[in-house]
């Protein structure tokens, strides 16, 4: 059977296996590395000088920002046919590792129309995980995954306020805060409602190890 996608996260058939939620972009997908081709084919490239797009999408030859109307326009297009991102280093071989312990979930905060590309990308790089569309924090979604799954269950994502949702929401769930991209990593501190930074998957793949059955 093929992965599917949801856009309600009690639909998503779970087991009694513990169960990993990660997020997509920057966790394991190179989301700004891929904007950033699809920029500079349209003489733009991505500045980043903070943890956001907006503001940070500037035209090659004189470095000034497009307006953010036309950051929201290109971030459309490219997202329409999401299917060309690269893994974030060490995830699939991370991921690999642990499949057969748990069952993972991609949480990510695409519309319904982006989930079948998104898929695609997810498909191109070896993964049939399953994916939930969210829109906005994260916490409910996690509730509801996390609920109906064995135990212990982790959530990894790279945006400070989806790992304070999920602690207010899910507790119980570990929350891990990972960067993929390494020009990312000094923009944002490390999350206070997170378990653990995770440097890198290994590390994140060694935290999880350790709490599993017979961890």
């Amino acid at each position: 059977m093929k992965p599917a996608y949801h856009t309600d996260p009690a639909t998503m058939p779970l087991t009694d296996k513990p169960l990993l939620i990660v997020d997509a972009d920057e966790v394991i997908l190179r989301f700004a590395e891929g904007f950033d081709r699809f920029l500079r084919d349209r003489a733009l490239f991505l500045d980043l000088v903070s943890y956001r797009l907006h503001g940070n999408v500037k035209r090659v030859d004189d470095r000034t920002p497009i307006l953010d109307v036309e950051v929201s326009v290109l971030l459309d297009e490219f997202r329409a046919d999401l299917d060309s991102l690269e893994a974030v280093e060490h995830a699939r071989e991370v991921l690999a590792e642990l499949r057969p312990s748990l069952a993972v979930v991609v949480l990510s905060n695409v519309s319904p129309a982006q989930a079948p590309p998104r898929l695609r990308n997810l498909a191109a790089l070896g993964w049939d995980f399953p994916l939930v569309v969210n829109a906005g924090p994260k916490g409910a979604a996690v509730k509801s995954l996390a609920a109906r799954a064995g135990k212990p269950a982790f959530f990894v994502d790279d945006i400070p306020q989806h790992l304070a949702s999920a602690a207010e929401s899910a507790p119980d769930v570990f929350r891990i805060h990972l960067i993929g991209d390494e020009r990312l990593k000094p923009l944002l501190p490390a999350s206070p409602h997170a378990h653990l930074r995770a440097e890198d998957w290994r590390e994140a793949g060694a935290f999880i190890r350790a709490r599993l059955p017979g961890g």
